[in-house]
């Protein structure tokens, strides 16, 4: 059995789950090991510090693996953005197909890469940015519920009610971003009319992510109640793991300081120290609410196997003997 979807026919993949970019994690290694598992990874592009790195990343990808990957381009308003359009020619050079967006409106990015054959995938927290992605002619979206790592907006929906509410919205492939980890997730978010799972903090924990591997046991260790929401009162709300940092950072913003007051605290630089050191109280890192689901760190071979095989049988067995009972409870129903 395999799970088709409107996602692994549009996109070229073999089972219908993604691996987001992330941040300092989506490199290389772990992008072949996703797409030679049949599912599809994406470089983040801003983890490279040069349009230059990330030509090099990409091809470093495609020694270790011949199938479909893409690239990650977080749009993010700063006062020194990256050089966007630097970036964008790396990947149409590379003959890259497939490229995620996120962040702000994807729209100035969208006439280059469609005229060069590349489809879009736009990850949104809300079903109107979603309406409003899909009007603007992406390929398809990824749609981010409350649960996840990362920003999940401000509206705090979670995924249960924002799937169905945007699948009722959204033609395009769909596939749903936040809380998923395993079958059980995949299966329900086809129920909701999803077309597929992208997971984040699921794949940071395996062998192939690069991550320190104490990182990775403390999200093994921690449980759905491990993470924090900072920023909330800047309305700017991202969720990450719990630790004295991070802790820190909520309590300066609820007794009513400003950005200027934790920007050191929540810098870049020092995430980055704690998935290359693993001295997870060095700084504020991403994790998402699914780490309560997350109890090891198998490859990701073994992950998206496990994942599809124990879909099937979801569907095929337990589901469909729910309905069989309910026939034999009910015969004149039948």
């Amino acid at each position: 059995m395999t799970i088709t979807t409107k996602f692994t026919e549009t996109f070229g993949v073999e089972h219908p789950i993604a691996q987001g970019g992330m941040q300092w994690v989506g490199r290389a290694e772990l992008v072949a090991a996703v797409a030679n598992s049949g599912a599809l990874g994406f470089i983040t592009a801003l983890t490279q510090p040069t349009p230059a790195d990330l030509a090099k990343e990409i091809a470093k990808c495609r020694e270790l693996t011949d199938k479909p990957f893409g690239v990650n381009l977080t749009i993010l308003p700063t006062i020194n953005p990256p050089p966007y359009d630097e970036y964008r020619q790396v990947i149409v050079d590379a003959g890259i197909k497939i490229v995620e967006t996120a962040g702000s409106n994807p729209a100035p990015h969208l006439p280059m890469f469609h005229d060069n054959g590349i489809k879009v995938l736009h990850k949104c927290t809300s079903v109107r940015h979603a309406v409003k992605a899909q009007s603007l002619g992406v390929d398809g979206i990824s749609i981010d519920g409350f649960e996840c790592a990362g920003h999940p907006g401000e509206d705090d929906i979670p995924g249960l009610v924002l799937i169905p509410a945007a699948s009722a919205k959204i033609e395009i492939p769909m596939i749903a971003s936040g809380g998923f980890a395993d079958a059980r997730g995949l299966v329900a978010a086809l129920a909701l009319g999803a077309d597929g799972i992208n997971m984040g903090s699921r794949f940071m924990c395996t062998v192939e992510s690069c991550i320190h591997q104490n990182v990775k046991e403390a999200i093994v260790a921690g449980s759905e109640l491990d993470t924090e929401m900072i920023f909330r009162p800047l309305r700017n709300t991202a969720r990450v793991a719990s630790n004295a940092v991070s802790r820190e950072v909520v309590e300066i913003l609820n007794r009513g300081g400003q950005f200027d007051d934790v920007k050191d605290l929540v810098a870049g630089t020092r995430g980055r120290t704690v998935y290359e050191s693993g001295d997870v109280e060095a700084g504020v890192w991403w994790v998402g609410a699914s780490m309560g689901l997350i109890n090891d760190i198998p490859t990701v071979g073994e992950l998206v196997s496990r994942i599809v095989e124990e879909a099937e049988d979801l569907i095929t067995e337990r589901l469909s003997a729910a309905i069989r009972l309910d026939n034999d409870a009910h015969p004149s129903a039948v």
